[in-house]
């Protein structure tokens, strides 16, 4: 095999090892591209001692650190906020490469890892919303808990969106958790500088889950509905 060859068939290898490792989902957020070079790049360099389940618990984790930054920032320095931006990074880390890497390596346990992704999400969700609860405090503590209802609410339909269409997308158009990540980075940047802003930002993002949420809502019943009349035809047409 030639120089020219050789070059030819490890692109080609990068490609389907890309396709395995991407298989199980549909993305559809605006830093999808990146993200996706990104993980490519680190689930090939990734040591075989680390399983997917560990990637699992590093994912958790970062959510741990983001709760400890917003504790310590109720009740020692604003600054302590900061820690979130790294606990998020360690979340994103762990979080997007313990599926990928079972993929990657061929060793996929679908519904186990996909049950244990979506336990982890809401514990991880539940530990940012509660250090936000702790820190916002007062007359703004419901949109922490609306927060993390409407992000639950997020979740759910991402599930019956899978169990309609047997496909798995856990974005809502061009966002997903990753920009999420991004933008809960900004607020805490934010909050450092100009403190007192996150609880406006808050009540920003609340009303722009909402707003998501309702559309993605109509979305969903209306491919409920599609599939219930294909579901009729079908039987309709078997009798």
């Amino acid at each position: 095999m030639n120089k020219d060859e050789l070059s030819m068939a490890m692109v080609e290898k990068q490609i389907e090892d890309r396709k395995r490792t991407f298989k199980d989902r549909k993305r559809t957020n605006i830093l999808k591209s990146t993200e996706q070079k990104a993980i490519s790049w680190l689930v090939c360099r990734m040591p075989g001692v680390v399983t997917p389940d560990i990637l699992t618990g590093i994912g958790l984790l970062g959510s741990i650190l983001v709760l400890a930054g917003f504790l310590m920032a109720t009740y020692v320095d604003v600054r302590y906020l900061l820690m979130g931006i790294a606990g998020l990074f360690i979340n994103w880390f762990g979080d997007s490469l313990d599926g990928r890497i079972a993929y990657f390596r061929n060793i996929p346990r679908k519904w186990y890892g996909f049950s244990l992704d979506i336990i982890m999400d809401w514990i991880s969700t539940i530990l940012m919303g509660f250090g936000f609860l702790v820190y916002i405090k007062n007359e703004f503590e419901i949109v922490a808990f609306l927060f993390v209802a409407f992000y639950g609410w997020a979740m759910i339909i991402s599930q019956v969106r899978y169990k309609i269409t047997d496909k798995y997308t856990i974005d809502s158009g061009m966002f997903g958790p990753t920009e999420v990540r991004f933008i809960i980075c900004a607020v805490l940047i934010s909050e450092v500088l100009f403190v007192g802003s996150m609880k406006w930002f808050g009540v920003i993002m609340c009303l722009a889950l909402f707003i998501i949420n309702l559309i993605d809502t109509r979305t969903l019943l209306q491919l409920g509905d599609k599939r219930d009349l294909a579901e009729k035809a079908a039987l309709a047409n078997a009798k």
